[in-house]
Order: structure tokens, then sequence, then C-alpha cells
């Protein structure tokens, strides 16, 4: 048997025959009443034609292919199944925050930037801190030991950076209290 030549047709095209939009169209693709192929999608004419006027033939006696009440009933089981999963994934994240087992990654950024911000302004503040020793100081050796030695003060104070629990915390409920606050201001 002879392979027939494809008559490629635009979704436009298509749409037009039918009497239908565009988006009509997609949809009996996506619900595999007709096939498209290719980028941008086109559809062979006679297999296209032929299958949309089966699908017609058959929702015009009945026979079309619907979900049952049982098959509905799975599905809906089923999305409160995984919207249960994630709500409890979500309180379980919520109750990991709580405990300070987790960050969210606002809080991480905050307050890394803070530190940043502190470790920036420490070595700002080397100039004009050095300036007066320095320009007593007649040696280059001793210039260098003078600036060793408060590099080496900036560097021990940044090493005693610890972790607050307690600032975390607090931040953490500023935040609730802030969600709790716009929740009131949207609820009539």
């Amino acid at each position: 048997m002879a392979e027939t030549k494809k008559n490629l047709q635009s979704t436009r095209t298509i749409a037009s025959l039918f009497g239908v939009t565009t988006r009509r169209v997609e949809q009996l693709k996506t619900e595999g009443i007709i096939q498209g192929e290719g980028r941008p999608i086109k559809y062979d004419l006679f297999p296209t034609v032929k299958s949309y006027i089966q699908y017609l033939s058959d929702k015009a006696n009945g026979r079309e292919k619907k979900a049952t009440d049982q098959e509905n009933e799975s599905l809906k089981i089923e999305a409160e199944a995984r919207f249960k999963q994630a709500k409890a994934e979500m309180e379980e994240l919520k109750l990991q925050e709580f405990k300070g087992e987790l960050h969210r990654s606002e809080d991480v950024e905050q307050i890394t930037t803070e530190h940043v911000m502190q470790v920036r302004a420490m070595l700002m503040a080397l100039p004009n801190k050095l300036a007066v020793d320095l320009a007593h100081i007649s040696t280059a050796a001793e210039a260098a030991e003078r600036i060793r030695k408060e590099v080496q003060t900036v560097l021990e104070d940044l090493s005693t950076f610890r972790y607050d629990k307690e600032a975390y915390h607090k931040r953490m409920r500023e935040r609730a209290n802030m969600q709790n606050k716009v929740y009131d201001e949207e609820t009539p």
C-alpha cells in the first residue's frame, strides 16, 4: 500500500474548518481526540478531520467516554491525600523552624548581611584608628607591626561572633506577628 503524503495544517486552519476557536483545537489535542505534530503544532488534515467526526458521532450517540463516579471519587481522594500530605510537610517545616533546626533563606541573608556590615564597619574604622599612631612611627617595620596588631584585634572581635538563637526566634515571632496583622487587615 502506498504511503499518502501528509497535508499538514496549522491550528488556526483546523479551528476555522471545525468552526471552533484555536483554544478548543488545543483542548481536543490535549484530550487525545486529534493528533498534532512538530513545532509549531501542525495537524495532518485527513486523519484530524476523521478523528473529529468520530468524536462528534460518539458524542451525539452518547458513546463519549466519560469518567465514572468511581473514577471521579478516586481522583478526589487522591487529590485530598496529596493536599493533606503537603499540609503535613508544611507543618513539619514550621516545627523545624520553630525548633531552630531550619532557617528561612531571607533570615539567613539578613543575618549574613548584618555580619558583613559589621565587618565592613570595623575595616573602615582602621584608617582613622591608625592614622595618628602611624604618623609618629618612623620605620616601616614598626608601622607594619602596629597595623598587624590592629588587624589581629579586628579578627579577634570577629571570632567572637556567635549565632544568637534568641535573636532568630525574635525575628521569627516578629514575622509571624506581621503575617497575622496582614491577615487581620484582609479579613472582613
